[in-house]
């Protein structure tokens, strides 16, 4: 995997600024920045670590800013924007940048080459940049690096009255403490030079063009206690390295173990990008893809993977950079992002970390940053369980590469592990549980009332619910017919007694051909309200009648189905969530919140639907490669090598919301897999 990006692409201020790469550590813990090196969002920095993982996410080590003196001449690197769109415009250096699962900034000034490596070290919460300088001349040249540091809420910002710190230096190396956690130690440490103090402490006014863009101030504040200075010797190539580490409780989050010590020698950040990029070729290998563009979204699709401290087990974090693992998320991403790419153990975790949180017939909806209680405000997180259970076995199953031992191990899982998880959610949803959910008289599955919002369409802003869509919503009711077939898979394939599973699909496909279907529109209804009554507002949510596993129509109305999205929704690098002829359509997701929110899922295009529209359209039509074409476009033009949450509904169909998505990627991969490179 490598992304390259030449200087004469990345002469647009306006442009790159918006074009952003991400660095993940397998804890929750991630680094970023834009391509020109200035940040453009509260979520960047080199190394938020995860104090907590995957939660409890901290701003530690914002960036550095490197200049230096040759020839009685100052040459700054630093690229930035303050207040007021005041543009340090270090970039006008920058020759190249490149992504290769670590990242590297090239400058060229005078007569010195400059090459930048960040790396983020897997399981620990330590970001290691290694410099490369290259100096032609006979004049040796003084190099600065100036930290700078935080101490903050990943979603927060901060101002010059915030940072409170106890400090402590040694030769080579400096920590901060802050007051308000001393439980944790934030160290810098670096291989050559001298620490020296500075007397300008704050970087103030940073102003992040992303949020500038979302209706705020989009300032931030970072504490610059040091400069690192040393010299590069005339006609050298000269190697410098530089890492911050953060502890807590002076432990490692994971485990005791580290590679970092507070005394670094020049090869130190080196050596940690190389076994960054041998983790990346092993992903690579594991995949066994032979195709170039699925081996790419294979290692970005381990981007989204973590650990759980609470459970001890892997988990999904839904995206990047301010999600954290969403039941929903977490089972429509799951498929592609450990079963298209072989990393059984990783999907085995998954489904132990949420069936043990499995309560009144529901795994939840989402965990929250800050550790309080799981929610379960949903009504398709279990439904799509059944999926991804039901792929565990029949990957394995089909792995060529596996002994047949394995299949019989995986089924001896999934039969004690899983598979009372997924008796509780049926009967819950047959007897009723929370938030509306039972099965009607109709044997179709009703979600929500109220202000409840209990489909992936989400969104309330204060009393107004854009989309309410309460009664039995058509993929709620999709996936409750593949449940039911999934368990009387599983039920026969465990010497169990499937009857009551035939005999439930059985009266939940009668119901569903029969009060879902929309003559008018040649399509599915989305919602039948209650009251019996069908909405005929057409979304996106049908789609899943055609593409999952166990469907209920006959195929002249699946291939009408297929058509009527591809024709209203289909926008290349997602599918719109409404119709643009509707009367509430929005084609924008800009400006502030309410704006954001009054768009979200009335007309937004969302990258993850394109899974169950490709596999839909293959199902009809054979498969089609070029429907991914956009999206292959898109991978150097929002996040670099991953796909984002959501698009402008409208040309040019612009990036937005999460830079890096988990379902987004998982299910362009899955299809592209699955449907287009069999």
């Amino acid at each position: 995997m490598h992304y390259h990006i030449s200087k004469n692409d990345l002469s647009d201020f306006d442009k790159n600024i918006r074009r952003e790469w991400v660095l993940t550590n397998g804890l929750g813990g991630y680094a970023g920045s834009s391509v020109l090196g200035a940040h453009n969002r509260t979520h960047q920095a080199y190394l938020i670590a995860c104090l907590r993982p995957p939660v409890s996410r901290y701003v530690v080590f914002s960036k550095t800013n490197e200049s230096f003196v040759q020839g009685g001449q100052q040459y700054d690197l630093t690229t930035a924007m303050h207040f007021d769109h005041q543009i340090a415009d270090g970039y006008k250096y920058l020759e190249a940048f490149d992504y290769d699962g670590t990242v590297c900034f090239t400058y060229k000034a005078s007569t010195l080459t400059i090459k930048k490596y960040i790396t983020l070290v897997q399981r620990e919460n330590t970001c290691a940049i290694a410099y490369e300088i290259e100096n032609s001349s006979d004049e040796t040249a003084k190099f600065c690096i100036t930290p700078l540091m935080n101490f903050r809420e990943h979603s927060d910002n901060v101002t010059a009255d915030s940072f409170d710190f106890e400090e402590s230096c040694l030769d080579k190396s400096f920590t901060l403490i802050p007051k308000a956690d001393k439980s944790v130690a934030i160290t810098v440490a670096f291989s050559d030079g001298k620490l020296n103090k500075r007397s300008d402490l704050y970087d103030c006014d940073m102003q992040l063009q992303t949020e500038v863009d979302n209706e705020v101030d989009g300032l931030d504040t970072h504490y610059m206690p040091y400069d690192i200075t040393f010299e590069i010797p005339a006609d050298s190539t000269y190697h410098f390295s530089l890492a911050c580490n953060v502890t807590v409780n002076d432990k490692q989050v994971f485990d005791d173990k580290c590679i970092f010590s507070k005394e670094i020698d020049s090869e130190f950040a080196f050596a940690c990008r190389n076994k960054q990029l041998e983790y990346i070729d092993s992903l690579i290998e594991t995949a066994n893809f032979s195709d170039q563009f699925a081996s790419d979204l294979a290692v970005v699709a381990n981007q989204f993977l973590a650990y759980r401290q609470s459970t001890g087990y892997m988990t999904v974090l839904a995206g990047l950079p301010w999600f954290t693992d969403w039941g929903r998320d977490t089972m429509i991403a799951f498929t592609g992002l450990t079963l298209s790419t072989r990393q059984y153990d990783s999907a085995r975790d998954i489904l132990l970390t949420f069936s043990k949180y499995v309560k009144n017939g529901m795994i939840p909806n989402m965990f929250p940053d800050d550790g309080q209680d799981p929610l379960y405000n949903t009504a398709d997180a279990s439904l799509w369980y059944f999926y991804a259970a039901y792929n565990y076995l029949k990957y394995i199953k089909e792995d060529k590469l596996l002994d047949s031992s394995e299949y019989e191990k995986a089924c001896d899982f999934i039969k004690k592990e899983i598979y009372p998880c997924l008796i509780q959610i049926v009967d819950g949803y047959k007897n009723g549980t929370d938030f509306s959910i039972y099965m009607d008289d109709d044997c179709l599955i009703h979600a929500g009332g109220g202000f409840d919002q209990v489909t992936w369409m989400d969104v309330r802003v204060g009393d107004w619910v854009p989309t309410p869509r309460h009664g039995k919503p058509v993929e709620i009711n999709a996936l409750w017919y593949n449940a039911l077939k999934t368990m009387e898979f599983f039920a026969t394939q465990f010497g169990d007694n499937p009857d009551e599973y035939v005999s439930l699909a059985d009266k939940v496909k009668q119901s569903f051909v029969a009060k879902f279907w929309n003559e008018n529109d040649n399509c599915l209804y989305d919602v039948i309200e209650d009251g019996d009554k069908p909405d005929p507002t057409i979304r996106p949510n049908q789609i899943y009648a055609v593409s999952l596993p166990f469907t209920m129509l006959p195929s002249d109305k699946e291939k009408a189905i297929v058509d009527v999205v591809n024709e209203k929704l289909y926008v290349g690098v997602g599918l719109r969530s409404l119709d643009p002829d509707h009367k509430d359509y929005h084609p924008i997701y800009l400006g502030a919140l309410a704006k954001r929110d009054a768009a979200y899922h009335q007309g937004t295009a969302w990258g993850f639907l394109l899974g169950g529209f490709v596999t839909a359209y293959t199902k009809v039509y054979g498969p089609t490669p070029s429907l991914l074409d956009a999206v292959k476009e898109h991978l150097t033009m929002g996040c670099i090598g991953s796909i984002s949450e959501i698009f402008d509904g409208d040309l040019p169909h612009t990036c937005r919301g999460c830079y890096a998505q988990a379902w987004s990627v998982g299910e362009v991969l899955r299809c592209y897999t699955e449907d287009l490179i069999k």
